[in-house]
């Protein structure tokens, strides 16, 4: 593991931690064991030495009175003591042996009982003492420690849980600069600062394939909207030279150089998240402005609507009209579209087949690459979509008939 890691640091930190609260307990039990032993002592070292004080370990009934008084009992047969210290369950709580007559003196414990025993000069003796009062402090200290032990181990546990995603996060960040911007790791719906990361770097990576589908698509519209421009311009070059062919072919150098700036426009459009300036204009000024784009004759479109005013960004608005007149001109027998308004509604009628694939397939981007088809609705209704919802209108399409429509919906009302 790396030692600069976070996770390195967290994981010493954790140890250190855990060496330190076992340290603490084995200090602290040791201490309580200590006093116990102590209180053990002085509670029964007096009553040891009052039965010392028997000459010839005389043990008369008013000497076993006195200490059956301060509830004690003596035992003094073998068979009565052998029971209590060779008993597999009786636990030595004090031992003190004397280094020289190797006299023993010992504090058991049995069935919640304290027994004093002691052998001096051969004599073995055995006090029971019936008012036992152990303290259990000792079991208190070890559940407190065990509780203290299990929350470090359960903290650490979460919290290489809570930031295990930025191992997730890193390896993903990494794979941007390969232009992989599918970014769906950790939990994405978290409040924590590791999950509100992941939403900034996944917000990060969907701008920037934004930006990359606005290139590919500002090229590819570039390849395509110049294609008629230039097609006509090399026409213009082989007929005569006179006046009339010489303006129209300054008005495709112009038309070359309005699509250049429509294009910027369109890319500046899909790449961010601005909000668009927008007036009020009427229709027919619009139509008429997409139909100058496209460089199309007048009888192919049919205008039957009625020439509102609508509050929008006049040059994207117009692309997008243009390309609706487009598509609607080229997939059509006839090659005519009818323009009609309803409502607040603009839309775009031809004769031709209905779509093969739902509405919502065509916004997609390169769409058209599906079907191999060189010209198809895909990059254009990609553009149009997004123009309109900057606009605040949306596209729905439906058949009737034999008659494709696509109509402009407006979500909210802006016409006067």
């Amino acid at each position: 593991m790396n030692r600069q890691s976070i996770f390195f640091t967290i994981s010493v930190s954790f140890i250190i931690s855990i060496l330190l609260v076992i340290v603490s307990f084995l200090i602290l039990i040791t201490h309580d064991y200590r006093m116990q032993e102590g209180q053990l002592l002085d509670k029964y070292v007096p009553v040891m030495k009052m039965v010392n004080r028997q000459e010839n370990s005389s043990y008369d009934e008013e000497f076993l009175k006195s200490l059956a008084e301060i509830n004690y009992k003596l035992f003094t047969q073998m068979a009565d003591i052998n029971a209590i210290t060779y008993n597999p369950q009786t636990k030595i709580l004090v031992e003190k042996i004397h280094p020289k007559h190797d006299d023993i003196f010992r504090i058991l414990t049995l069935n919640d009982k304290n027994y004093i025993y002691m052998k001096k000069r051969g004599e073995t003796i055995l006090i029971e003492d019936n008012n036992t009062t152990n303290s259990n402090s000792h079991i208190y200290i070890t559940l407190v420690f065990a509780i203290l032990l299990i929350t470090i181990i359960l903290v650490y546990l979460i919290t290489l849980r809570k930031l295990m995603p930025l191992k997730i996060l890193k390896d993903k960040v990494k794979t941007l600069g390969d232009e992989n911007f599918d970014f769906e790791c950790c939990n994405l719906t978290g409040k924590d600062e590791v999950s509100l990361l992941a939403q900034e770097f996944k917000k990060s990576a969907e701008k920037l394939k934004s930006l990359k589908e606005a290139r590919n698509i500002f090229i590819r519209n570039i390849m395509h909207e110049l294609k008629t421009p230039i097609t006509k311009g090399k026409f213009l070059t082989q007929l005569e030279q006179n006046e009339e062919n010489n303006e129209k072919l300054k008005s495709v150098f112009n038309r070359l150089e309005s699509l250049i700036n429509e294009f910027a426009s369109i890319e500046e459009l899909i790449s961010s998240n601005k909000n668009i300036e927008k007036k009020f204009y009427y229709l027919d000024d619009v139509i008429d402005n997409a139909k100058d784009i496209l460089m199309i004759e007048d009888e192919h479109v049919i205008s039957k609507y009625e020439n509102k005013k609508l509050e929008i960004n006049f040059k994207l608005f117009s692309i997008a009209v243009k390309n609706l007149i487009d598509n609607a001109v080229k997939y059509s027998p006839n090659k005519e579209v009818i323009i009609r308004t309803q409502e607040q509604n603009i839309i775009f009628e031809n004769s031709g087949n209905e779509l093969k694939y739902p509405l919502e397939n065509y916004f997609e981007p390169f769409f058209s690459n599906e079907d191999k088809q060189k010209d198809s609705f895909g990059l254009g209704l990609y553009i149009i979509f997004n123009i309109l919802k900057a606009n605040n209108y949306t596209l729905e399409y439906e058949y009737l008939d034999g008659i494709n429509r696509f109509i402009c919906k407006k979500d909210e009302s802006s016409t006067i």
